[in-house]
């Protein structure tokens, strides 16, 4: 048996480049849906658990799908994984822009949920990373983890401009015309397999059983659980917290200037900033991860989020203090998948690397579920999401922690 084609030598490679517009696309709708928590929950009269809990809904499925939609692109191809998934995220759209029960709009958010798993990081990292050389497959990871974030900066303030254009039904079969065009960058996407030929003997079902029996697997597994939990939460709830909590944006200042004048708007532009932040974060911290131990990267990482948070709800807010810390919290926002699918290809190899990669992700978004779910319980149990985030400083602090005794070598390759 002959190995396969090698990855070529130059860092941008058309995978690179047509992966991290799907992943730009994809995230911009996604990013949004916190911009829709009040209108949608206003129009209906819902408490806020509702929306919320559709939103939860939608990260449940796309953790359960990511794995799932990994092993199709595996088996059958990944551009055939990539167009199942485009489908079923814009279909979901559509037929949530028809809803109008919760129990309507949390069924549909499976299908939104799945669609994001099938044009997401476990497939797209997947390709990337096989597209690669060993030398350039950390920044490659980067640049793609970051294209995703730029599609954070620009969906929330689009969503916020376009609501005030149309009403949220419209904006969702906008949003799903988006998700669509991504289609068209599929001829891009051809990706050499993996060189090893033990690795391309191995099939999924033993890589997978040594992997999930593989302590170091484990620590991954539940040191991404926090990840999940923070950025979800904020992504479904941080808009409204501004929006309900901070104080008046001052008439004739630097906000004012920009055409932010409500704290509406400034929730919508604080998740932009976040993804502002988050493309040179995570550029940085895949440049990073050719130096320097990954393992001990995201801890830093982990601790860093922990302790920005813990800043953020002790202090006033203020306009100032939501602007810093989207920035800082933006910085180290999605530094952290880079480093985790790295980590994984680079203990187990690339050939199930986005089956691997899914089934930790699926951590992940429980964590999401936990996050966007319980935010909308607390708050209207208690009007307040303070609780919700002193729980996200503790996770940070466990990820921190657990990421500590993970083993970086090689795990050693068998015979199918």
């Amino acid at each position: 048996m002959t190995a396969t084609a090698r990855a070529p030598s130059n860092l941008i490679t058309p995978v690179l480049i047509g992966g991290s517009i799907i992943l730009m696309l994809g995230f911009a709708v996604r990013a949004s849906f916190g911009v829709f928590q009040i209108p949608i929950a206003e129009e209906f009269g819902w408490p806020r658990i509702e929306f919320s809990l559709a939103i939860a809904i939608q990260n449940l499925a796309w953790g359960i799908g990511q794995p799932v939609f990994a092993a199709i692109g595996e088996r059958f191809g990944n551009r055939r994984a990539i167009t199942l998934g485009a489908l079923v995220y814009a279909a979901g759209l559509v037929l949530s822009a028809y809803s109008t029960t919760p129990g309507e709009h949390q069924l549909w958010n499976v299908l939104i949920g799945c669609g994001i798993a099938g044009t997401g990081f476990g497939v797209i990292l997947a390709m990337v990373g096989r597209a690669a050389s060993d030398r350039n497959r950390s920044m490659a990871l980067g640049i793609a983890t970051a294209a995703g974030s730029a599609g954070q900066i620009i969906g929330p303030p689009a969503a916020e401009y376009l609501l005030g254009l149309m009403a949220w039904p419209s904006v969702f079969m906008v949003f799903a015309g988006v998700v669509l065009a991504g289609l068209l960058l599929l001829p891009m996407l051809k990706t050499p397999g993996p060189g090893a030929r033990a690795e391309i003997e191995e099939s999924m079902a033993v890589v997978v059983s040594r992997a999930i029996r593989d302590p170091s697997y484990i620590l991954i597994f539940l040191g991404f659980f926090s990840c999940g939990y923070q950025l979800a939460f904020m992504s479904a709830h941080f808009p409204a917290f501004v929006a309900e909590v901070c104080g008046a944006i001052a008439p004739g200042g630097l906000l004012a200037s920009l055409g932010v004048t409500t704290t509406s708007q400034l929730g919508a532009w604080a998740l932009g900033l976040i993804g502002l932040a988050n493309v040179g974060g995570t550029l940085l911290a895949a440049k990073l991860g050719n130096h320097y131990r990954k393992k001990s990267l995201l801890a830093l990482i982990y601790t860093g989020r922990t302790v920005i948070a813990a800043w953020f709800i002790l202090v006033p807010m203020t306009p100032l203090t939501v602007i810093v810390f989207s920035l800082a919290m933006g910085s180290l926002w999605l530094a952290t998948v880079p480093l985790t699918a790295g980590l994984i290809g680079q203990i187990y190899g690339l050939r199930y690397m986005g089956t691997l990669y899914g089934i930790v992700f699926l951590s992940h978004q429980l964590g999401s579920f936990l996050g966007v779910w319980m935010g909308g319980l607390f708050y209207d149990l208690y009007g307040s999401y303070q609780a919700v985030w002193w729980i996200g400083v503790g996770v940070g602090a466990f990820s921190a922690v657990v990421h500590l005794p993970i083993r970086e070598a090689r795990a050693e390759l068998q015979p199918a």
